[in-house]
């Protein structure tokens, strides 16, 4: 078993439920999440904001509408634990692109009816700084000019926020950063150019998303921007977070995935979430650690992507959850030691669950595109080469292994007619590509296509299944019907029901 970390997750949790009744702006605690498909898209977050007191609280600072910088000079001029409440109407920064809030350690600023922080698309970012214990309510946040990869409300990552009933909307780069043990809850995060959340890189830890909504965003088609891509697009982007809660969420209709787990991620428990419509997959989970995924509803994730696959000829089996070069391993502390998938939901996405891990990849190598970073177990790049890496610990130990991959109790329910798909949309895969870079690795040829089917514990089972599925097994090419998949050879999906329905596959 692997060791247990401490879940400041679940104590910030508690802290904040007792302290909701006493809260100085006499707020009420959010609703607890929601954990079905119909409730949460009758209460998404958009359309169920919470309104801001109508008066300043007792003791607050009014922030006056329709005067320039009344916001940074209010922050300014008063000491750490204040409580800002911002009038409705607009209230503006200054006219240069850095001109910005900057909160004191335990600031609450909270938003009356209609009050609205608006960036103009002049200034870059709305709250910044690394105070801690900041609370941001009741606020529309929009027509900021973020970067790509940069991010408008806690934009450096500080420590202990609480980011609740807000609009974040109409910003470019990201909305909303993430710093340690952040709390983000009932917030609306709509159209924003590149993500509505980024959390990066290394020191955010145990942070919640719970009950939030995230829709439209992505709407600048950041990808498009860059020739070969830039794999950072879509709802939200995870990089080097240890413990993430990301539950009873509405994630619908990005352009892009819905969930993006990327390098050195661990103990992310993703449930009771609904995620439909987005255009990529909708949990990407890519070189990473020991996760549960549970009781989450997948609709219609995917079609965007799955059909480009198709239009340039191209049999990876893309699906709506792509475990890339991840694993459980309990030399990682996290509350498991395996990607434990069970109890979901799935209805007419493109394709399954497809479990890949690329056998040029790995810490060292020119194919790792998080250039600089090695496995979590090794640490220091340098290790990962010869003459070390060609035997144990690190011939094992400087790859990043899609391992320890539990699939089962869930339900594969698809109709290729539903989505308007002809071929290689009801599929599921176990599957790697055949080493052969660089020239002194030690993974060249059918060895992780091998280790990935054979030897890595990565098993489906107990499963139901609707639709006309078939399996990717070792790599790209090898199909196989169902009666293989449970055979001898692959021993899948045992004690899992399979009804045949819908049109081609």
């Amino acid at each position: 078993m692997p060791a247990r970390k401490t879940s400041r997750i679940r104590w910030v949790t508690v802290f904040l439920g007792v302290l909701a009744p006493l809260c100085a702006l006499g707020c009420t605690p959010s609703p607890a999440p929601v954990s079905t498909a119909a409730t949460l898209a009758d209460s998404g977050a958009c359309g169920n904001l919470r309104p801001g007191p109508a008066e300043p609280p007792a003791g607050a600072v009014v922030v006056t509408a329709g005067v320039p910088g009344d916001l940074q000079a209010k922050t300014k001029a008063n000491p750490p634990g204040t409580v800002f409440w911002l009038q409705p109407g607009a209230h503006t920064l200054g006219t240069n692109e850095f001109d910005q809030v900057s909160p004191k350690d335990g600031d609450t600023y909270v938003g009356a009816p209609g009050a609205i922080v608006d960036g103009r698309d002049t200034n870059r970012y709305g709250f910044t700084g690394k105070a801690s214990k900041v609370t941001i309510e009741n606020l529309t946040v929009t027509g900021f000019d973020a970067p790509d990869n940069e991010g408008v409300v806690n934009h450096d990552s500080g420590a202990d926020w609480l980011m609740q009933s807000n609009l974040l909307t109409g910003n470019h780069g990201a909305a909303m950063m993430a710093g340690a043990r952040q709390v983000m809850k009932g917030n609306c995060l709509k159209d924003n150019g590149q993500y509505g959340l980024n959390a990066c890189c290394g020191d955010v830890t145990d942070i919640v998303l719970e009950g939030n909504e995230f829709v439209g965003n992505n709407a600048d088609d950041v990808e498009a921007k860059y020739a070969d891509g830039c794999g950072c697009t879509g709802a939200m982007k995870f990089w080097e977070v240890d413990g993430a809660d990301i539950r009873g969420n509405w994630i619908h209709d990005n352009r892009g995935p819905g969930i993006w787990a990327d390098t050195n991620n661990n103990d992310f428990l993703i449930e009771n979430n609904l995620i439909e419509n987005n255009d990529g997959t909708a949990i990407f989970y890519e070189t990473s650690y020991n996760a549960i995924i549970r009781n989450n509803t997948l609709k219609r994730n995917n079609l965007v992507g799955g059909r480009e696959f198709i239009n340039r000829d191209d049999n990876f089996p893309v699906a709506a959850v792509y475990i890339s070069e991840s694993g459980g391993d309990g030399r990682v502390p996290a509350r498991t030691d395996k990607i434990d998938i069970y109890d979901n939901q799935f209805e007419d996405n493109w394709s399954g669950v497809t479990l890949w891990e690329n056998a040029d990849r790995f810490c060292n190598s020119p194919a790792n595109t998080s250039t600089g970073t090695c496995t979590l177990v090794v640490k220091d790049v340098a290790k990962c080469a010869p003459p070390g890496i060609l035997k144990d610990p690190l011939y094992s130990d400087c790859r990043w292994k899609t391992q320890n991959v539990q699939i089962h109790d869930n339900k594969f329910d698809v109709d290729p007619r539903n989505i308007d798909c002809q071929a290689m949309c009801a599929r599921m895969a176990v599957l790697s590509n055949y080493g052969s870079a660089p020239d002194w690795s030690p993974y060249q040829g059918d060895v992780v296509p091998e280790a990935i089917t054979f030897q890595q514990n990565n098993r489906w089972y107990s499963n139901s299944y609707v639709g006309p599925w078939t399996f990717v097994t070792h790599d790209a090419s090898r199909l196989v019907e169902q009666i293989d998949w449970q055979g001898p050879t692959y021993r899948q999906d045992a004690g899992s029901t399979f009804a045949v329905a819908g049109g081609s596959r």
